[in-house]
């Protein structure tokens, strides 16, 4: 399932969900640099959490990068 996340700006963030057993795969990615992130999330976490979560990695590794990082905000 993708999930498309208002970023801000314009940008938008693609936030993909894939059950693997027991946890959840999410992934994340900025359509404007392409740069993904993932996380593994139990089955019990809501989807919610799970976006807030991924798009905070996305945010951390941005700025790792010293790209411009988004707010993890939901639309």
């Amino acid at each position: 399932m993708g999930v498309m996340e208002n970023a801000g700006d314009n940008d938008e963030v693609i936030v993909e969900f894939h059950r693997v057993g027991n946890a959840v795969k999410v992934s994340a990615v900025d359509t404007k640099t392409w740069l993904e992130v993932s996380i593994l999330a139990p089955t019990t976490c809501s989807e919610r959490e799970m976006t807030e979560t991924v798009l905070r990695k996305l945010a951390y590794v941005q700025n790792k990068r010293g790209g411009t990082a988004r707010s993890p905000s939901r639309r």
